[in-house]
């Protein structure tokens, strides 16, 4: 009977998390398809020079810096008042439709993502493969800068998505919670460190970023689901995941492949550079 229930349980607990993992990513094709509807407000993460010179027609810049306060200091995420003026800006509200892109690595378009969730955006997507590979398609470009309505947006957190460093504190140790390390081997094993302190967060497992893509392709991409669910088999899906990295932008690779397998997950935004300059913080190396 106990080998019985213990059987039912493990189904049950497999089934609970295959039914919550979906897709974040839209195709080129599907994106070109909205675009021409109008659908959809299509933001272009790159560098204002990037943007200038090319960029998906009817999309609007937003370059990836604009997510970071003072990215000289650590990977803590814009303030309020200014990502409300940049949202606004751009005609996004909370229920917008937003599909993000970049070059076509990932990563920074994970990072604009995940700062979105911040600021309580809950229709938000990624252009699978960048625009590396829509150029490649042959689809719609443009010089042109379209013009923007204004939004209404109010400034919100949803502290789900922000870990502080406090919050990464008390996930020490807590059977309810996992951290993650989302750096190369050498920084967890503390060779290397952007910080004047060297390893990692106690308890933290190692899943370097690189880990998250498809190896060997011409066009970057998260891997599939399927590949994903294997990645992070080991944790179980109802523990809650804190994640870094240097600065907090390429654990935000992570963070979005987690979100896709439905994992309640923040992103520790300041990172190692905040705890590995903290003394009175500890480490393992």
């Amino acid at each position: 009977m106990l080998k019985h229930l213990s059987f039912l349980t493990l189904l049950l607990s497999i089934y609970s998390h295959s039914i919550s993992a979906s897709s974040l990513r839209v195709s080129a094709e599907e994106l070109s398809a909205l675009s021409a509807g109008k659908a959809v407000i299509i933001l272009d993460v790159r560098s204002k020079n990037d943007y200038e010179v090319g960029h998906i027609k009817n999309s609007i810049n937003f370059p990836v810096a604009l997510t970071y306060y003072d990215k000289k200091v650590n990977g803590k995420i814009q303030k309020p008042q200014l990502m409300q003026k940049y949202l606004k800006e751009r005609g996004i509200d909370t229920h917008s439709r937003i599909v993000i892109y970049d070059e076509g690595g990932l990563v920074s378009a994970a990072r604009v993502f995940w700062a979105l969730e911040v600021y309580g955006l809950t229709e938000v997507q990624i252009l699978d493969r960048g625009y590396k590979y829509w150029r490649h398609k042959n689809l719609a470009t443009s010089q042109s800068i379209p013009k923007i309505k204004p939004s209404q947006y109010i400034a919100k957190i949803n502290h789900k998505r922000l870990a502080s460093k406090f919050a990464t504190q008390l996930a020490i140790n807590n059977k309810n919670k996992v951290v993650i390390d989302a750096r190369s081997l050498p920084a967890y094993h503390g060779k290397v460190s952007v910080a004047k302190r060297f390893g990692h967060i106690p308890g933290a497992i190692s899943v370097p970023f690189e880990e998250n893509i498809v190896e060997s392709s011409e066009f970057e991409s998260l891997k599939p689901i399927s590949e994903l669910q294997d990645l992070y088999a080991d944790i179980p899906a109802d523990k809650k995941v804190i994640i870094y990295c240097k600065i907090g932008l390429v654990s935000t690779t992570n963070y979005f492949a987690l979100r896709e397998l439905g994992y309640d997950v923040a992103n520790y935004d300041a990172s190692w550079r905040e705890w590995g300059n903290d003394e009175s913080l500890p480490i393992e190396k």
